[in-house]
C-alpha cells in the first residue's frame, strides 16, 4: 500500500469532510479518488476494503480504516490533536460527539424530500442555538481553545460547523460573541486558512449532482 494518504469518497461532504478538515488543520497533504460511478464502489467491496461495507475509506500507513470517528481518532493521535492526557481527550471526544450531532443534521438536508426540507431546517436551527453553540459559547469563555491550553480536534470540528451553519443561516452566530471571536482566531491559524482559500480540497455545499451521485454509486431507491 502506498504511503501517500488517500481519501475514497465522493465529490462532496458528507462523513468525509470532517476528515479532510482535520487532515488539512494539521497540514497533511492526502489524494483523493472521487467515487461517481458504481463500479468503483464495487470493486472496493470485491478488493475486501470497506469492512462493513461502507465509506469513507482512508489509507494511511499501511492500514484501510473505515468507520468516521475510527479514522478521526487515528488522525488527531498521530499529529498531536487529542489532548495532553486522559481527562482532556475525554472533554475533547464529547465536544466532538455534539458538534457530530449537530453537522449530522446538516449533512442530511440535502436527502429529505422537498416537502420535509424546511422543516428540517427549523430543527437544525433551533437546535444549534438553544442546544448545541450555548455549550461551546461558555467554554470558549476567557480561553482561547475549547480544551485545555492548546489547539485540539474539538477546535477543527466547531470551525467546521459554524461556517456549515452561517450557510443556512448568515446571522446565527449574531448573539454568540465567543464563537465569532473564535472563528476570527481559527481564520488566522496558516493551515485552516489555506484550507479556506478557493482551490483547496474543501468541498462546496451539497448540491443535487451530488446526492444523485451517492444515490447511483451506493445504489440507493427513492422511495
Amino acid at each position: 500500500m502506498s504511503e501517500k494518504i488517500v481519501l475514497y469518497y465522493f465529490d462532496g461532504r458528507g462523513k468525509m469532510e470532517s476528515i479532510r478538515w482535520l487532515l488539512a488543520a494539521a497540514g497533511v497533504q492526502f489524494e483523493e479518488v472521487l467515487l461517481t460511478k458504481r463500479e468503483q464502489y464495487v470493486k472496493l467491496l470485491n478488493d475486501q476494503a470497506l469492512m462493513f461495507e461502507q465509506v469513507p475509506l482512508v489509507e494511511m500507513d499501511g492500514l484501510q480504516l473505515v468507520q468516521s470517528k475510527a479514522i478521526m481518532n487515528y488522525i488527531a493521535e498521530k499529529y498531536k490533536l487529542s489532548g495532553k492526557d486522559l481527562k482532556e481527550r475525554a472533554m475533547i471526544d464529547m465536544y466532538t460527539e455534539g458538534l457530530n450531532d449537530l453537522m449530522e443534521m446538516r449533512m442530511i438536508l440535502p436527502f429529505k424530500k422537498p416537502d420535509e426540507k424546511q422543516a428540517h431546517i427549523g430543527v437544525i436551527q433551533g437546535k444549534a442555538t438553544s442546544r448545541y453553540f450555548p455549550v461551546y459559547e461558555k467554554a470558549l469563555n476567557n480561553s482561547q481553545y475549547l480544551v485545555g491550553n492548546q489547539f485540539s480536534r474539538a477546535d477543527v470540528h466547531l470551525m467546521e460547523a459554524t461556517l456549515m451553519l452561517e450557510e443556512l443561516f448568515p446571522t446565527i452566530l449574531s448573539t454568540f460573541p465567543n464563537l465569532k471571536a473564535f472563528q476570527g482566531k481559527m481564520r488566522s491559524l496558516p493551515t485552516i486558512s489555506k484550507f479556506l482559500q478557493p482551490g483547496s480540497q474543501r468541498k462546496p455545499q451539497p448540491d443535487d449532482v451530488y446526492v444523485k451521485t451517492v444515490m447511483e454509486v451506493l445504489n440507493i431507491q427513492i422511495p
